[in-house]
């Protein structure tokens, strides 16, 4: 009986990531060095909002209520969603993180200062025209390990690239 329910339970667990290859990308934590670099390039204001395209386990967006920004992270994962909403409890708690579990592509995005993206090259270009649509008036976006195809990034560090759309 413990060996059907295991077996069940890492099907589901399989089940879960495998579904977010399907609409995003594979859970890679960002690395505290590259969450660094990404704030830095963005020089954002206290209190300006930063959206995390599939936010994992919430590190992002502890960074970002770290240093005083208001973060709003989206979680295709329902299981990477439950430890991220977990661990920015505190932070959720003061209102300076939101975490949405659901497909970022088929949200609105509300008003913000930044966008940050983890995302494999073959998304790229269908988040350019998302970008661009839920943010006529620009906005930076900060992506970490790819590029926008046929965009020059604005400043680099660490393997993370700044843009100004």
């Amino acid at each position: 009986m413990w060996g059907q329910i295991i077996i069940a339970v890492l099907a589901v667990i399989a089940v879960c990531f495998a579904f977010v290859l399907i609409n995003g990308a594979p859970y890679l934590p960002t690395l505290r060095k590259q969450i660094d670099a990404a704030f830095d390039l963005a020089e954002l204001m206290p209190n300006d909002m930063v959206i995390e395209l599939g936010c994992g386990d919430g590190r992002v967006l502890i960074a970002a209520a770290k240093l005083g920004y208001k973060a709003v992270g989206y979680e295709l994962n329902p299981i990477l969603f439950i430890i991220c909403w977990l661990r920015t409890w505190r932070w959720r708690r003061k209102k300076m993180i939101k975490v949405i579990l659901g497909d970022f592509w088929r949200h609105d995005w509300p008003h913000a200062s930044a966008v940050y993206v983890f995302l494999l090259p073959r998304l790229m270009e269908r988040l350019e025209k998302k970008i661009r649509e839920q943010y006529p008036r620009g906005i930076k976006v900060i992506s970490f390990a790819f590029q926008f195809p046929g965009l020059k990034p604005e400043r680099q560090k660490d393997g993370v690239d700044l843009y100004n759309f």
